[in-house]
């Protein structure tokens, strides 16, 4: 049997260091909030052939008062076009813009680098469409900024609510263990344990936005949601088999706790192990729609394992010791 019970301040170093890196990196950089809590719009397009440049690109839109155009290549062929909100005119505007742009570019390119005689040729070719001035739209999201702010307030409502009614269900459901320790502390140490994943996987992603310009969207909302109930489960899970070593209880908490990890080591060890294998295969074949959604629960299901293990386990153990004193 191991005894982790034994080593929880390597642990609780580890976590701690952890948490106060996510704390000041949140503090620093903040998250990179996308459209659905800023307002705005987002434009996705690939181009058939050659990608005109960035700059190209801006110029050809500031006629139009789209605010501040954030131009970002994705790929060979793609870019990413952020703008202020804009109606559905507007938005068919933008795309004859870049076509022409892209039409005009190109003729321009292209006859500076042939022969006169296959001039014609290319500009017959070019304004009957054909081929290299097409734009594929791939994706199109526009969003106004008091909506932004009502989802801004709905996620921090949502989170809220869910943490207090994961309080009450686990108080409720030990709420005949009282030695020890009480029930109530059981709920106290799975809130802990949650905080604990939730401020890790938003620090990763305070890094993801700063270096990777990872955006947070409304799935991320759903995954931290998601998270809240797998990490709970796991912690749940170990507790109640606290809960059951406590009837033949030889007045060693500490033993009993250790004794209740190590016969759910293996069982949260295969559940993640499994489940993680999925949301990897979903994260290189899945599409980028789903990449955050993804790394959200990996990082939430890894850290979620660890704390239901190294960290609200031990924490049991600490309170206990804590109320002999």
């Amino acid at each position: 049997m191991i005894n982790i019970i034994n080593y929880r301040k390597i642990y609780f170093i580890l976590s701690g260091i952890l948490v106060t890196v996510s704390i000041f990196a949140f503090g620093f950089w903040g998250l990179n909030l996308g459209i659905d809590f800023t307002g705005g719009s987002l434009l996705e397009i690939e181009y058939v052939d050659d990608r005109p440049r960035i700059s190209a690109i801006q110029e050809k839109l500031a006629s139009l008062e789209l605010g501040d155009v954030v131009v970002q290549p994705i790929g060979d062929k793609s870019m990413l076009l952020r703008f202020k909100s804009v109606s559905e005119e507007e938005h068919q505007n933008i795309l004859n813009r870049l076509r022409e742009n892209n039409k005009s570019e190109e003729k321009n390119k292209d006859l500076a680098d042939v022969e006169e005689i296959e001039k014609e040729e290319i500009i017959e070719s070019i304004e009957t469409g054909g081929g290299s001035n097409k734009i594929i739209e791939k994706r199109f999201d526009s969003i106004g900024p008091v909506i932004g702010q009502e989802l801004k307030k709905k996620t921090i409502y949502a989170i809220m609510i869910a943490l207090v009614v994961i309080i009450l269900y686990i108080a409720w459901a030990f709420r005949k263990v009282s030695n020890p320790i009480s029930s109530w502390k059981y709920g106290v140490i799975a809130i802990v344990a949650l905080f604990h994943d939730i401020i890790i996987v938003v620090g990763i992603f305070v890094f993801l936005g700063k270096f990777c310009s990872i955006e947070i969207n409304t799935p991320f909302v759903a995954a931290l949601l998601t998270i809240l109930g797998y990490s709970v489960n796991d912690t749940i899970v170990i507790f109640d088999r606290v809960r059951e070593n406590l009837k033949n209880y030889d007045y060693n908490f500490e033993n009993t706790i250790n004794k209740s990890v190590n016969q759910n080591l293996l069982r949260s060890f295969y559940t993640s192990l499994t489940t993680l294998l999925v949301l990897f295969s979903l994260l290189f074949f899945g599409g980028d729609t789903i990449k955050s959604f993804v790394l959200v629960l990996i990082a939430g299901i890894i850290s979620g394992t660890y704390s239901s293990i190294f960290l609200a386990s031990p924490l049991l153990a600490v309170w206990e010791k804590i109320n002999k004193k």
